[in-house]
């Protein structure tokens, strides 16, 4: 019996030393959680009249990971965050020998300006640019427009969590 016993302690004192020596590697290379995001000011309202979807999902993000509060209007925010421009492109990327596509580039840009009701930029005006490729088969077109929706919903929510992290280094204009 113990002849039996002896292989699986030493293989679970094998596993707890990996585990151990990993922790070790993660608490030293800088690694944490996320955690809530801070920002420099205390009110903000998103202006995304030419991206609906994306506003709001960045104003859900913004509600549930920050310090700040949404306003209701321009006039009461401290800041104002303006997205102008937000384009979902696509390109091919490849063609077959017979000059059928073989995969497509999706682009997604999201111009973004943070200023306050004076005019003052709290962040330099500036450009998220995303890009994903995906191959296409002529004989599975409904799982590739299904997979290109999914692919452009995923890049949105990529998008909006670098608004959020450039919010954070937002400074007051002096």
């Amino acid at each position: 019996m113990s002849f039996s016993r002896r292989p699986r302690a030493l293989l679970w004192m094998r596993w707890l030393a990996a585990a151990a020596v990993s922790a070790l590697a993660l608490a030293a290379c800088g690694f944490h959680l996320r955690g809530d995001a801070s920002y420099t000011f205390q009110t903000i309202f998103v202006n995304g009249a030419g991206a609906p979807t994306l506003a709001a999902e960045l104003r859900r993000a913004l509600a549930a990971t920050g310090s700040a509060t949404m306003a209701a209007d321009a006039k009461a925010a401290q800041v104002i965050l303006d997205i102008p421009v937000v384009a979902d492109d696509k390109e091919v990327l490849t063609l077959s020998g017979a000059g059928s596509v073989r995969e497509y580039l999706l682009i997604k840009r999201v111009q973004f300006r943070l200023h306050d009701a004076d005019g003052n930029e709290w962040l330099p005006p500036g450009e998220i640019t995303l890009r994903r490729t995906y191959s296409f088969s002529e004989s599975e077109v409904l799982a590739r427009d299904t997979q290109e929706q999914r692919l452009l919903k995923d890049m949105q929510t990529d998008a909006v969590q670098q608004l959020v992290r450039r919010l954070q280094a937002a400074k007051k204009p002096a």
